[in-house]
């Protein structure tokens, strides 16, 4: 029997939650390339990705999904392209308590709009626990005058289900009517 393997991609900004929205939901302990932070990114966290994060999920004997995390910080941008390949849908993760996450959300669906056009996407909008605005709508609308169509979601990177809600999001969009997690 072969194994049916996917690959999601998770993205967005330095301290958005992608490696540890792929820790909380991985059934295997993740692979990070965490380096102690050397720029503007030591005022959000510590230790940042710097080429990627690696995590599973088994959604049955013979079915995988393999999570990929981003880092955040453009000077690895050229991380970005590789992770992307063979994906089949990117989790844009973003903080709302970032001083502007519209601008966020803007560079980010740019940065990767090639690969959008092509595969799906869902927006996590993080931090809303602590930050209420902008709200979900208001990312709904943002993408909208950016046309493009995307199921946006309040969600706390620390939580199991919210994170498979992301991922539930991701699939059920390719193969609606699917049953999984």
């Amino acid at each position: 029997m072969s194994t049916d393997n996917k690959k999601i991609i998770f993205t967005g900004p330095v301290g958005a939650g992608k490696t540890t929205a792929i820790r909380s939901i991985s059934d295997i302990d993740i692979v990070t390339t965490d380096e102690q932070a050397s720029d503007m990114a030591k005022a959000k966290k510590p230790a940042t990705t710097v080429a990627m994060d690696y995590g599973m999920i088994r959604l049955g004997e013979n079915e995988r999904v393999h999570l990929y995390g981003t880092p955040g910080q453009e000077r690895f941008n050229f991380m970005w392209d590789i992770l992307t390949q063979g994906g089949i849908g990117l989790v844009l993760l973003i903080d709302n308590s970032r001083k502007d996450p519209q601008q966020d959300l803007k560079f980010y669906t740019q940065a990767f709009s090639e690969f959008i056009a092509a595969q799906q996407l869902v927006v996590g909008v993080t931090r809303m626990d602590t930050h209420r605005t902008p709200n979900v709508n208001d990312y709904r609308n943002w993408l909208d005058q950016l046309r493009i169509k995307a199921p946006v979601f309040e969600v706390d990177a620390r939580q199991r289900d919210d994170v498979s809600l992301l991922i539930q999001a991701m699939l059920m969009s390719l193969a609606p009517g699917a049953e999984i997690l």
